[in-house]
């Protein structure tokens, strides 16, 4: 780290939050159809990676950077894309007139911030799951795409799937009758993390960069690549983690365009012995009180075991949709069971569309010409937050009510206070509205 980062830190950061005033005339926010989209990409670990290869294979695409805190991952995916430059801090990817839309493929803890200064620097957001660390961040980052009008696309990639598509029209089309519940799972055997003591910073590591707003806390291997997952500082579990992408088709399918009224659950650490702060079990029931005679009480579950390989299906992750007359089985990894009453073998009436345009097509095609995506940002935050009230219902062992209007937990001060996080104090990456 170079001896005058903290001034630059201060000296960047005032100009960040001033790049609301940026004019068109500064950034190129391809606002045509004709146009091509330059892109950098935040976070070079394997999800970044990933994201750099499918991006860099998207029509009407420019990569213009990629941006790291640790040299050597920065310097591997660069390799890859001799075009792009490299950078180390991704204010300096913001101030790039030449980018148009960044992909944040950091830990989550970062997702909402970064998220929320690109926006407030007139670049478009593709963000991965789950888009907020925590309830409150993820309100925030509505609220700041609904002022700056950017396109913001979640990295719940089975949205733009051609076989979940036409599951939902199907269930939309009342195939099974009136979806009443729908359960998730996520069982997989994870490995443990062990117990550590902090150490020196690996060389080429700017970790101070890496830690940002969140409370400080001394470098750990066990908490770091990848494994940033497990600890409440950073990450969000593993039912933020992968369980995002069930939780966001369980959701999907139920047709609640809402945040849910009561959240059940138990669980706990029933496997491992190690540093993970998050649950390994957990079952977690989530109940959508309905609107009256317009819409009755529907229910989400969700279920995880880290320690086993005996998935439902034969298959680690899941969805299944109960109606009134069917039932109906995806995954994500291509299966598809439907059944109709007395588990009558049926088939989707219409079959999943072929050559369909990727996830992060779709990404681009909405910035070029002022559309929607398929993972907005309003379905974006709804199947976060459950991630998150999961996990604070099963660390408080007691169930939880919503306000989902308001998006206040009633009658629950110590819950509704960790809705929210501690940052550092006066850090300028801290997310405002």
């Amino acid at each position: 780290m170079r001896s005058d980062r903290r001034t630059f830190i201060m000296d960047f950061g005032a100009a960040v939050v001033g790049a609301t005033a940026l004019t068109s005339s500064r950034l190129s926010l391809a606002s045509g159809p004709g146009e091509q989209v330059g892109i950098a990409v935040i976070g070079c670990g394997s999800q970044g990676e990933g994201l750099v290869k499918r991006f860099g294979a998207t029509p009407n695409v420019r990569m213009k950077s990629v941006c790291d805190v640790d040299e050597s991952r920065r310097e591997k995916v660069r390799a890859q894309v001799p075009a792009a430059t490299a950078v180390d801090d991704f204010r300096r990817v913001l101030d790039d007139k030449d980018v148009d839309a960044v992909v944040i493929a950091t830990p989550d803890h970062w997702h909402t911030p970064a998220a929320v200064l690109a926006m407030k620097a007139g670049k478009h957001v593709y963000v991965e799951k789950p888009c907020c660390q925590n309830f409150h961040e993820g309100t925030i980052l509505v609220e700041t795409v609904r002022r700056t009008k950017k396109i913001v696309q979640h990295g719940t990639q089975f949205r733009s799937d051609p076989l979940a598509l036409s599951v939902i029209a199907a269930l939309r089309e009342g195939v099974i009758g009136d979806v009443l519940m729908s359960k998730a799972w996520n069982v997989q055997r994870r490995k443990s993390i062990g117990h550590e003591r902090p150490t020196e910073v690996p060389a080429g590591v700017d970790y101070d960069l890496w830690v940002g707003p969140a409370e400080f806390i001394p470098f750990q291997a066990n908490r770091f690549h990848y494994n940033w997952r497990w600890w409440r500082n950073f990450g969000s579990g593993d039912m933020g983690n992968d369980g995002a992408h069930e939780l966001d088709l369980a959701r999907w399918g139920l047709g609640v365009d809402a945040l849910p009224d009561t959240i059940s659950g138990v669980g706990g650490k029933y496997y491992f012995d190690d540093d993970q702060e998050f649950p390994d079990t957990m079952t977690v029931a989530f109940e959508y009180a309905g609107t009256e005679a317009k819409q009755p009480p529907r229910t989400l579950l969700y279920e995880q075991r880290l320690w086993s390989t005996n998935y439902p299906f034969n298959v680690d992750s899941g969805v299944e949709f109960y109606g009134t007359k069917g039932k109906i089985f995806v995954s994500k990894r291509g299966k598809l069971e439907v059944l109709g009453e007395r588990n009558a073998k049926m088939e989707l009436p219409n079959k999943p569309t072929e050559n369909a345009p990727s996830h992060y097509a779709d990404f681009v095609e909405a910035i070029r010409n002022s559309r929607t995506p398929h993972a907005d940002v309003d379905n974006a935050f709804r199947s976060a937050a459950l991630s998150h009230l999961g996990n604070l219902t099963v660390r408080l062992g007691r169930s939880l009510k919503l306000d989902p209007v308001r998006q206040q937990l009633v009658n629950d001060p110590e819950a509704g206070a960790l809705l929210a996080r501690n940052y550092r104090p006066s850090h300028w990456a801290i997310p405002e509205a």
